[in-house]
């Protein structure tokens, strides 16, 4: 086919949209003439939205003429929803907004929000980022009834599909949550980010978040799911945003929650925020105290942060964060299968502490240009460290002997990254594209201690090399690691209901490990028969494309059919390289994963009534990092959870969310009552289909229950808000050679399945005037039941997971 011909056939394509573009204009005052800037004004069809400038005035444009609605909405004001007829070159409206009233109900507030994100996913275009194509869920904190004082996952996360959750009862100070055969632990498969900016240890060496944002300072929780990886990662999860409240409209407001529940739980919140001129700010002061449910469970945290903005210009600002997060935890330590069954509330674990000290900084910079682009500039920090203290040995078992010596791991977490975005709308052949580029560079320089820690029963962090000169593990790492990235995608509108959004990540990597690890063995009389240190310096260096295309075709209005495929990688982890848990060991010929991600599903609204997101996914790994149960191979007798690439693995399955008001079918009218039901069901099916591990092939993918299902009912009126969730999770196994349980292994506790549960929540709100009260039940049937076999901290052993606890939150702002 000759050149010409190729240009008959573009032109041919783009030609489908290539309609004239009408122009919807006017200006929005109140009721006294002011002039209101920052109005948001929504298209409810396509879901895009802009605002006013500093003068009121507005210009939307749409690309086809008929009926749309269009919502008007600013803080403090009645939201005005209005139908507009577009049917000439240009339509204009002036519209008045009306003060709020002190009195308003909470119902209607809530409703004022549904209007304004009846469908929350993400827009195709959101500041310098691109989603269209992509499987996108928000978590609209200020539309939940939850227990937001102790980050309750199930509750926060009830909404998205599929996720497993690991729980634990120290108050949410961490949060650990996987989905589609990715390992929960400490979030370490998702890219984490807070306002846009990594919080993890080390972002390709030690994924792990042990910062967990609180509830109680969201504004909501962007989950982006594979197919994230072209423009914030390689990892297989996707990317989870935990975006913080903006500030408050008036000079300050001061906003207090104070929470007390079982088991001695108290906590506190404190914000302060307030705009003046072109200065904003948000801050927070967040404690947490309680004792857990079983001995030795105690936990003490501290988390401040503050947000300073400066508008320089209306097309200009410079944003800066800073956190602080802190914590000690004495850890009551795993159980084996016997002692959960036997009473899940033991402790055999008396000296056992974990402590972590956060330090994050960000300073970003926006800026939009005249010719209809944006730019943004994001600079960010850690300096963290975290220390595990305690008796681990893989004979869960085994009572901790007060005057021995303990396991001391120490971690130390300095690196700074910075990442560019430019996205730019254009007109190609009269349609409305975006291009966006972008790159990322983040270096880090992180250390990793083991060695013995005292004798003692405190949380001394100190090595003790004098007490315990012989201790049977000692190592010491640096880990300096490189990441350079650039990044690329295109919404190619084909038509005005039908885009193709292809996409692009280089990576550059360079990880190192130096350092030395000591290894002594005895014999069965205690004497030491080898003593020997190895000296280690691992460089590894790699280069590559990952590549990715996003389909979104809107046949109708308020419906959405999308697809996507990405490329994901994985490398090996600080973790992978050197273990520090006496219940693992690690392949030294370990290697990176490779594979794709992908989803397909229709998602939309149904006459204002139904909400509703169901797809289908699959996720291919290659060189599948798992682990399965075998001999030490340090020579000890033992047997050990083994950390191998294990090989090929496959799963996929069925995803759905639905959400049914209740009242715009039954009841309408009716402003002053809130009823609607959901349901999020997850069916995932797994399948190692090849490995050279013996009785793995054609076994299940670990941390993939069948059935993963959250449903439930919200009902109000007035200033009365409540909502009931049910959840059931059925059984999943932790390790490759899906080994059964045993209820009579009173050894280990590391090895077999996690079985299924089911748990009910209660949740409820009363709002007067500027106070609030809150309170709920979690486990409302008192079941006993775990998400987790640990390996490691907390364990070893099974993590039993809470029982019926009871919380109550007073809330008042001034």
């Amino acid at each position: 086919m000759k050149s010409k011909d190729y240009k008959f056939l573009l032109i041919l394509l783009l030609s489908f949209n290539a309609f004239s573009q009408f122009k919807f204009s006017g200006s929005v005052s109140d009721s006294n003439g002011k002039h209101l800037s920052g109005v948001e004004i929504i298209n409810t069809v396509s879901g895009k939205s802009i605002f006013t400038d500093k003068s009121g005035n507005f210009t939307m444009q749409f690309s086809a003429k008929g009926n749309y609605v269009v919502l008007f909405f600013a803080e403090n004001y009645a939201m005005q929803e209005k139908q507009i007829l577009v049917s000439g070159s240009e339509t204009y409206l002036r519209v008045i907004l009306e003060p709020l009233g002190q009195m308003l109900s909470e119902v209607v507030i809530n409703q004022q929000r549904e209007k304004i994100s009846a469908i929350r996913k993400l827009k195709d275009i959101e500041e310098t980022a691109i989603y269209a194509g992509k499987k996108t869920e928000v978590v609209q904190i200020n539309k939940i009834t939850a227990n937001k004082a102790t980050n309750n996952a199930r509750q926060i996360f009830s909404q998205v599909v599929g996720l497993t959750i690991n729980e634990s009862n120290d108050g949410g100070l961490q949060l650990s949550i996987g989905g589609r055969g990715l390992d929960p632990n400490r979030t370490s498969n998702f890219n984490t980010r807070q306002n846009g900016y990594d919080i993890s240890a080390d972002v390709l060496g030690y994924p792990e978040s042990y910062y967990a944002t609180p509830t109680e300072a969201l504004e909501e929780i962007q989950v982006i799911r594979g197919a994230a990886s072209l423009q914030y990662g390689t990892q297989f999860g996707g990317m989870i945003n935990f975006k913080l409240k903006s500030p408050s409209k008036k000079e300050m407001e001061l906003t207090q929650r104070l929470t007390g529940g079982s088991y001695d739980l108290f906590t506190s919140f404190t914000s302060l925020s307030g705009t003046k001129g072109k200065f904003s700010y948000y801050s927070f002061y967040n404690y947490k105290q309680g004792n857990g449910f079983r001995p030795n469970s105690e936990f003490d945290a501290k988390n401040f942060f503050a947000n300073l903005n400066y508008q320089f210009t209306d097309h200009t600002s410079l944003h800066f964060d800073y956190t602080h997060f802190s914590y000690l935890v004495k850890q009551p330590g795993g159980l084996t299968d016997f002692m959960f069954y036997q009473d899940p509330t033991q402790s055999n674990r008396s000296r056992n502490w974990f402590a972590v000290d956060w330090n994050l900084f960000s300073l970003r910079l926006k800026h939009k240009f005249q010719h209809n682009a944006d730019f943004s500039l994001q600079l960010f920090g850690l300096d963290a460290s975290r220390k595990a203290l305690g008796y681990r040995s893989n004979r869960v078992s085994n009572s901790d002997t007060p005057g021995t010596e303990r396991d001391l791991i120490l971690g130390d977490f300095i690196n700074w990254g910075a990442e560019a975005r430019y996205l730019k709308k254009y007109k190609f052949f009269s349609s409305s594209n975006a291009f966006l580029i972008g790159a990322k560079y983040y270096q880090s320089n992180n250390t990793g201690i083991q060695g013995p820690g005292s004798s003692g029963n405190e949380a001394d962090f100190d090595l003790a090399t004098d007490e315990f000169p012989l201790y049977a593990t000692q190592s010491s790492y640096t880990f300096p690691n490189l990441n350079v990235a650039v990044f690329g995608e295109n919404i190619f509108r084909v038509t005005p209901s039908f885009s193709v959004t292809p996409g692009f990540r280089y990576e550059s990597i360079k990880t190192q490990a130096n350092g030395y690890f000591r290894k002594i063995n005895r014999d069965l009389a205690g004497n030491v028969i080898l003593d020997e240190t190895e000296f280690e310096n691992n460089v590894k260096e790699r280069s590559f494309f990952l590549f990715g295309l996003g389909l979104s075709y809107k046949p109708l209005n308020g419906i959405e059919i999308y697809g996507n495929v990405s490329q994901n990688y994985r490398s090996v982890t600080f973790n992978d390289i050197r273990t520090a848990s006496p219940s693992q060991a690690i392949d030294e010929n370990i290697s990176d994963e490779k594979g794709y991600s992908s989803d397909l599903g229709v998602r939309g609204i149904i006459a204002n009534k139904l909400t509703f997101d169901i797809s289908g996914f699959a996720l291919y790994y290659n060189d599948k990092i798992g682990e399965y149960e075998a001999p030490n191979p340090n020579g000890t007798g033992t047997v050990v959870r083994f950390r191998d690439n294990v090989g090929t693995a496959l799963t996929y399955g069925f995803e759905s969310m639905l959400d049914w008001n209740l009242v715009r079918t039954f009841l309408k009218g009716n402003e002053n009552l809130v009823w609607k039901v959901f349901t999020n069901v997850s069916v995932t099916e797994s399948e190692y289909l090849k490995s050279h591990v013996p009785n793995v092939k054609g076994n299940k993918v670990e941390f993939v229950p069948f059935i993963n299902l959250k449903s439930g009912m919200g009902f109000g009126y007035k200033n009365f808000l409540s909502q009931f969730q049910y959840t059931y999770v059925s059984s999943q196994f932790t390790e490759a050679k899906n080994l059964p349980t045993d209820s009579n292994d009173n050894i280990y506790g590391i090895f077999g399945k996690i079985p299924s549960y089911a748990v009910m929540d209660f949740s409820t709100s009363y709002k007067c005037k500027r106070f609030k009260l809150e309170a709920g039940v979690n486990n409302l049937t008192n079941n006993w039941y775990f998400t987790r076999r640990a390996t490691g901290y907390p364990g070893p052993g099974i993590i039993p997971s809470e029982p019926r606890v009871f919380y109550t939150t007073l809330e008042f702002v001034f």
